[in-house]
């Protein structure tokens, strides 16, 4: 009996703590699933791992509440970022962008940006894109894990757009065929075209 209480309350002290990551990205605008549950544990004086939430639980609890505190004021702010993807998307045309992330999931905040995976053998040839655009960008990168356990930093640019951040991340040509894992549920990571990114506008 002690252990199956044991688990009902792991369960529940979890789902607090959902709770409070999903609060504190809505609120305070934290992008990072791991900094979210940290600042929840220790607000709740949670030690050690084994108690924290799944990234997934904490994206499920982030969509119920902005489903239920903020659903017109969510709608329009992925309404607008997805409209500025597509905008994007057409400039970039010509490496095959894919929208991923919380702006194609639906969970964006405050402080999502619109990620986008571009293709090219050679992240110059999108540098070199960018400053004959007149973009003023940042270079950055990103850690993505993919299937089989292989770890990779993957390239990109970060810029300002009519006044929404985007980040491009250049995979090679090939990697349009092997998405990396998604950190929510390390299945691979949806993409979206752009004509499907207009079809989510149009619903």
């Amino acid at each position: 009996m002690l252990r199956g209480h044991s688990r009902l309350a792991g369960a529940a002290i979890r789902e607090r703590l959902a709770q409070e990551a999903a609060r504190l990205m809505i609120e305070h605008g934290i992008v990072d699933y791991r900094l979210a549950k940290r600042k929840a544990a220790e607000r709740f004086a949670v030690s050690g791992t084994r108690m924290l939430p799944s990234n997934a639980q904490i994206e499920a609890c982030l969509a119920e509440r902005q489903r239920i505190f903020a659903p017109d004021a969510q709608s329009g702010r992925v309404d607008r970022l997805r409209r500025a993807a597509v905008d994007a998307m057409d400039v970039l045309s010509i490496f095959e962008p894919r929208l991923v992330g919380p702006v194609l999931s639906g969970t964006a905040t405050i402080s999502s940006p619109i990620e986008l995976h571009l293709f090219a053998d050679a992240p110059e040839s999108v540098a070199g894109f960018l400053a004959r655009a007149g973009v003023d960008y940042e270079e950055t990168q990103r850690r993505y894990r993919f299937s089989g356990g292989r770890i990779a930093l993957v390239p990109g640019f970060g810029f300002s757009r009519a006044g929404e951040r985007i980040l491009l991340i250049v995979f090679a040509e090939k990697g349009l065929r092997e998405a990396p894992l998604s950190p929510v549920d390390r299945r691979p990571m949806e993409r979206a075209a752009q004509a499907r990114v207009r079809a989510l506008l149009a619903d």
